[in-house]
């Protein structure tokens, strides 16, 4: 059964990983929040260049981080993110871009997909989903930033789409890995989120569940739907099922550090 898995580096710096992915030697992983070199409220493997972190902090973690999952940090290609559904296709021209400055980042965008081989994709997370693509046929591969926002506009669903656009994807052949993020066990939302939630999903009451006025929301099942929507076999994802919140003191979490800490990274590389 392919499942999440952890790995130890050095200096206490440990990643996740796939085991799908890594039957296909796809260097990729997700970075944890300790082995880095920030201090409080950003302890210690902070990626984020947004956070108000040092910015010489952030890039020295980022090379720790890449280091650990064999890919160059100073090609890494980044977004600026805001919870939009927008995918991007990088191209080689795109090498290197945000990965020291966040000014230089790929602008308003939520998901990178690319075909060229050797270029890195590194998105950003604390609760939010990271959703990590990857099409073995065509040899594309894909990062995706799912907040509740782009959950409902099926933001992995429209990257997976947009590979089989630009790359001829079929997306029964994707596999996909949703690593740690908040899960339903503490994600709590309010009517404007469910408001949402019931124009994108039809099974939407399959995805909460009702405490007063407000509910819990799955966004774990609720990707993995979007997902089998544009045609990814069930089968084929793995969700890691390790919550952000829950476990605070190995991931950042936004919602139970109240905004101030720092952020993990997803990465993956043909």
């Amino acid at each position: 059964m392919e499942k999440f898995t952890l790995n130890y580096g050095s200096n206490g710096l440990w990643y996740g990983t796939f085991t799908h992915f890594n039957k296909l030697s796809i260097k990729h992983g997700v970075s944890g929040r300790l082995g880095g070199t920030s201090q409080h409220p950003f302890q210690s493997l902070n990626l984020g260049l947004h956070t108000g972190d040092k910015d010489e902090d952030v890039v020295a973690n980022r090379q720790l981080f890449c280091h650990a999952i064999g890919i160059n940090p100073d090609h890494i290609v980044t977004a600026q993110q805001l919870h939009t559904d927008n995918v991007k296709v990088i191209t080689a021209e795109d090498v290197g871009k945000g990965a020291k400055s966040y000014d230089e980042a790929i602008p308003n965008t939520d998901a990178l997909i690319t075909n060229v081989s050797g270029l890195p994709l590194m998105l950003l997370f604390a609760d939010c989903v990271p959703v990590l693509i990857v099409d073995p046929v065509q040899g594309v591969v894909g990062a995706v930033h799912a907040g509740w926002k782009g959950t409902v506009e099926n933001i992995a669903g429209k990257a997976v789409l947009a590979m089989q656009t630009n790359y001829g994807t079929n997306p029964e052949d994707c596999l996909v890995g949703i690593a740690p993020s908040i899960g339903p066990c503490c994600y709590e939302v309010d009517e404007v989120v469910i408001n949402k939630l019931k124009k994108q999903f039809e099974d939407w009451e399959k995805l909460v569940r009702p405490t007063g006025d407000r509910w819990y929301l799955d966004l774990w099942r609720a990707n993995c739907m979007g997902l089998e929507q544009v045609g990814v076999k069930n089968r084929n994802i793995v969700v890691s099922g390790v919550c952000t919140a829950c476990n605070h003191e190995l991931f950042f979490s936004y919602r139970r550090e109240n905004g101030h800490t720092g952020r993990l990274g997803a990465a993956i590389i043909l």
